[in-house]
């Protein structure tokens, strides 16, 4: 047990750190490259902090374990914008201020629509996870081409450049290796937590839902943390936008393509319907009419996060009083 607990606490300081030298390497790179930080925020950064829960599904299904490829998929969605936006937003009002947001944020709501739809016959087929993939393909190639119309963001990241300018090259180095030691931290982390939790015969859905969906989360926390520390707020926005995307389309997906995954009523009506309506709330936040004003951007304020948190820590408490109700009942 004594591994596992060292485990935890080494992957978290290492977490920390990489997250402050990804975060500095990408908007170095996109502003010596001319990409907006956002778009920095909702491909790189968002494929790479999502890539911890596409390595564990992926290994999940082809383990025989499908329930913890979708419990991750789903649970790290629900931690994206229940802690980590909210966590995020309760320490330091998040400023909604990019017109892009406003065409993203209706695609992960549809994206999270289809992946109701698709649950609904308690199924995920090969062919319904081949759609999510052509579909993660469709939105990278939208992303990609809506670059060329997006407005200009991220002052504040031009002005910390330019009083501490990065080569090219040491930018790409920092966002590198940053990148590896976000994934390598999570893991050693999330193994550290599992080995844990299944100690207590702990169900592979809930240990998905809960320990693996918040230590797969953990990089887009501390990015999201350091970006709002440093005034990058649609950089933190779009970090978990795209994060959810990616697990909803490409995480669920690459799993569902491995091993057709059996989906029990229980996550549709409790977490893929958690799930629709964090995405909804997020949305009202960062989408209220002020925020078609660019002198009076959105805020989601600190009673906002708080409410997050509060949504999260009750959907985790709902979780840990049904793994205790079950066990009793055993």
């Amino acid at each position: 047990m004594l591994l596992p607990i060292v485990a935890l606490v080494i992957g978290l300081a290492v977490l920390v750190w990489s997250a402050d030298k990804f975060i500095e390497g990408a908007a170095g790179t996109s502003k010596i490259l001319g990409v907006s930080p956002l778009i920095i925020g909702m491909i790189v950064i968002g494929f790479g902090t999502s890539a911890p829960e596409m390595v564990v599904s992926a290994f999940a299904a082809s383990s025989g374990n499908p329930g913890l490829a979708l419990g991750n998929a789903y649970g790290s969605n629900i931690t994206n914008i229940g802690l980590v936006l909210g966590l995020s937003a309760a320490l330091l009002p998040m400023t909604v201020s990019s017109g892009v947001l406003r065409k993203e944020i209706p695609l992960l709501i549809a994206v999270t629509l289809l992946a109701g739809y698709q649950i609904l016959d308690g199924t995920i087929s090969r062919l319904d996870a081949v759609v999510l993939l052509v579909a993660f393909v469709a939105v990278m190639l939208w992303m990609v081409l809506q670059q060329k119309n997006e407005d200009i963001i991220g002052t504040d990241t031009d002005k910390e450049l330019e009083a501490h300018p990065l080569s090219l090259k040491m930018a790409i180095v920092w966002l590198l290796v940053g990148l590896v030691l976000l994934i390598i931290s999570s893991r050693v982390l999330v193994w550290g937590a599992v080995e844990i939790a299944t100690a207590f015969g702990v169900d592979d859905l809930i240990i998905g839902l809960t320990i693996v969906a918040l230590g797969t989360s953990l990089p887009e926390l501390a990015a999201a943390m350091v970006a709002i520390r440093k005034q990058e707020h649609d950089l933190a926005l779009g970090n978990l936008i795209g994060s959810n995307l990616f697990n909803t389309l490409a995480v669920v997906g690459i799993a569902g393509a491995i091993e057709p995954i059996s989906v029990a009523a229980e996550v549709l009506l409790r977490d893929w319907t958690l799930m629709l309506a964090l995405t909804l709330i997020m949305a009202a936040f960062s989408w209220r009419p002020q925020s078609w004003q660019p002198q009076r951007p959105a805020r989601i304020n600190r009673i906002e996060g708080s409410a997050f948190v509060a949504i999260y820590l009750g959907y985790i408490g709902w979780l840990v009083f049904s793994v205790i109700q079950a066990n009793s009942l055993t």
